[in-house]
């Protein structure tokens, strides 16, 4: 398991350096971090949603705007955006997700392991590719390629931050 404050530091300095202006997100503590540096930050916009799926058309709506989006979400917000990615499937246009896991290593709610399980193949389904962090050392690296497939290439990307990497909650 990382240290939040440090890896959450790393990524919303990595995403800020790489454009991204518009921080999307539900709240999440495994995105605590980056919600408040984004809050704190006069040279970026921190959109609360009220659902996952709203972030999938202000990422098309950012772009359109000559601006680079990311949606921060839960592992268990991941279905709700499916039906909403059609619009990026045929719109082209750059999509980044950054999703914190739950339901797979070290998970104790039960309730949080069937979409745990199905992220991965439900987002492939659809056409977005899925890269994975399970290390610190590869955070940066991972994040750089995700931003390069989304912005550059006009993909949907999520990264996925397992739980091996952020750690399971306890209760």
């Amino acid at each position: 398991m990382s240290d939040q404050s440090v890896w959450g530091a790393e990524l919303y300095d990595t995403l800020v350096d790489g454009g991204v202006s518009i921080f999307a997100y539900v709240p999440d503590g495994g995105h605590k971090v980056m919600i408040q540096k984004s809050l704190e930050d006069d040279r970026v916009h921190s959109i609360p949603l009220t659902t996952e799926e709203e972030g999938v058309a202000l990422t098309a709506g950012a772009d359109l705007g000559g601006k680079k989006a990311v949606l921060l979400m839960q592992s268990s917000g991941t279905g709700n955006c499916i039906n909403m990615l059609s619009l990026q499937a045929n719109g082209r246009f750059p999509f980044l997700a950054i999703i914190t896991m739950r339901g797979t290593f070290g998970e104790q709610n039960p309730w949080q392991v069937p979409m745990g399980k199905a992220v991965r193949p439900c987002l492939e389904a659809i056409g977005v590719h899925v890269l994975e962090v399970e290390r610190p050392e590869e955070l940066k690296e991972t994040t750089n390629a995700a931003m390069n497939l989304a912005f550059r290439s006009n993909c949907a990307v999520a990264l996925l931050l397992t739980q091996k990497f952020i750690g399971a909650k306890a209760f």
